[in-house]
């Protein structure tokens, strides 16, 4: 499917104390199917409001949005968000966290030890299946972004959003987790929209960079075609002059940005 997301001349308004903030003004994008797409740009350019919209976490002041065809309305399971900060219960092991999830979406048609494979199989994909009984603050920060990934995907969303998911951990484990969402991604098949700060993770992970001009009224500026083959190999693309001329693009068109502001 060509127009697997679809965001069809959407603005964002908000209500704030000095009168209407507008966020994000006439957006057009269409995001294919196994797609992974990069939303960046400076801080305040919408690119988390963005992703919110296609969340159905926010309703747009105008325009459309629509997720196989169906207007995006509201949350919904076809969706799978996993933000900077993990949002795990505290008071629950990373089986159960990841259990919360299933048992909502396929609670009504699964039994219980059904529910439990099913969130084992998720934790076990992000190669957590030795944590399952480890509460949160038992685990490093970037085992608890696994465990967000992981519940994620336990729902079989047909979009995977993500929320500069990696934006918190040291180098070394953010460029674990990014190898690991590659084989995951390569694995599932998923529809992918990230927001991200980082132009390497952008190329690294994309087919497409999104890149967004500051806002108010923050709009598409430019979108990059990242036409490395897959499977992708950091080490490999360290000495490809395709891989710097697509980061070269991304940092021009930031510097531009920032020099304009």
């Amino acid at each position: 499917m060509e127009k697997f997301v679809q965001v069809e001349n959407v603005s964002m308004v908000f209500d704030t104390k000095k009168g209407p903030f507008v966020a994000l003004q006439d957006i057009d994008l269409n995001i294919r199917t196994n797609e992974f797409v990069s939303l960046i740009g400076h801080s305040g350019c919408g690119k988390s409001t963005l992703l919110n919209l296609i969340a159905g976490l926010t309703r747009p002041s105008s325009g459309l949005l629509l997720c196989a065809g169906r207007e995006i309305a509201g949350p919904g399971p076809d969706r799978g968000v996993v933000f900077q900060n993990h949002s795990l219960l505290p008071w629950l092991n990373c089986l159960d966290n990841v259990f919360l999830a299933v048992e909502r979406v396929f609670g009504k048609q699964e039994n219980k030890a059904q529910l439990k494979q099913r969130a084992r199989d998720a934790l076990a994909m992000v190669g957590l299946s030795h944590a399952e009984m480890k509460l949160p603050h038992e685990i490093s920060g970037g085992m608890k972004q696994r465990v967000g990934i992981a519940r994620a995907l336990a729902i079989q969303p047909k979009v995977l959003l993500l929320d500069e998911p990696f934006g918190a951990l040291d180098a070394l484990t953010r460029a674990k987790l990014q190898d690991e969402l590659i084989r995951i991604v390569e694995k599932t098949h998923a529809t992918v929209v990230m927001v991200t700060h980082d132009v390497d993770e952008a190329v690294l992970l994309s087919d497409r960079i999104v890149m967004m001009t500051n806002g108010p009224a923050a709009r598409i500026g430019g979108i990059v075609e990242v036409g490395l083959p897959r499977p992708r190999n950091r080490l490999e693309l360290v000495n490809d002059p395709a891989y710097h001329r697509y980061r070269g693009q991304v940092m021009q068109f930031l510097y531009s940005s920032e020099l304009a502001a």
